[in-house]
């Protein structure tokens, strides 16, 4: 059993900055692969970027070279920096836990990401 709680999202200005966090509490993620998501008003929700146990990442082709996903299992937490923000990067962003062998699929709430000059 795991909860995942999103934060650090607001309003950022194209070319700005922004970082988001994901802790986890119920369970350890050490054993989980982890992503993030987002979702923009009237399209469908699509992969961010995603990091193994053991720090390997994959990102989508839009965000390579900008964002950065990260993982610290002593505190149970992940991060994305996003850098260079786009407007196209306003979405809803979510964070997942996940572990396939065992059946185990979790996500957090969301946090909101506006970027508006």
């Amino acid at each position: 059993q795991v909860q995942l709680v999103e934060s650090g999202g607001g309003l950022g200005q194209p070319g700005g900055s922004l970082s988001l966090s994901c802790a986890a509490s119920g369970s350890n993620l050490g054993l989980y692969g982890m992503g993030w998501y987002r979702q923009a008003p009237g399209k469908q929700r699509e992969l961010v970027a995603t990091i193994t146990s053991d720090g390997y990442a994959n990102y989508e082709d839009s965000v390579k070279g900008r964002f950065t996903i990260s993982r610290d299992n002593a505190k149970n937490t992940i991060y994305l920096q996003m850098n260079s923000l786009k407007s196209e990067d306003t979405a809803v962003y979510f964070c997942d836990a996940r572990w396939v062998l065992a059946g185990k699929d979790y996500w957090g709430q969301g946090t909101q990401v506006t970027v508006s000059s």
